[in-house]
């Protein structure tokens, strides 16, 4: 991968980018799960107990099946979602259900009850914005 940012005068490759957008489970996508982890300045979790849940999450995901097929599921590492209480914050999209004090259990029960079964884990949620798929 290329280090730099793709400067105007150079041609994107049309061809490639849908190749590994499709080869991800872009356009597929269910939900898309956010985590404030490695902050710049961090304010809720430590850096390091912030990183280990990030990469806690990411072995659950990639060992559950819900990175591709019928309820693919991306993550993402936020720098801050400016929660900044009772972190690590997470926030899983289109559902928009908001999550304090995830832990590696909490993401466990994260994985298995709201992504893996649709049904958030209750007592862990703190807010809840829906995007507006449809325009309902």
């Amino acid at each position: 991968m290329n280090d730099t940012l793709n400067p105007k005068d150079t041609p994107v490759d049309t061809t490639t980018l849908p190749v590994i957008a499709a080869n991800l489970g872009i356009g597929k996508l269910v939900r898309h799960i956010f985590l404030c982890a490695d902050a710049t300045k961090p304010k809720c979790a430590g850096k390091e107990a912030s990183n280990e849940v990030w990469e806690h999450l990411k072995k659950r995901l990639a060992g559950s099946g819900l990175m591709a097929g019928d309820q693919c599921t991306f993550r993402t590492k936020a720098n801050c979602l400016r929660v900044c209480e009772h972190g690590p914050i997470a926030v899983v999209y289109p559902d928009g259900i908001w999550y304090h004090s995830v832990t590696k259990e909490v993401v466990d029960r994260i994985v298995d009850e709201h992504l893996a079964g649709g049904k958030p884990v209750a007592e862990y949620v703190f807010a809840v914005n829906p995007l507006n798929r449809n325009g309902e």
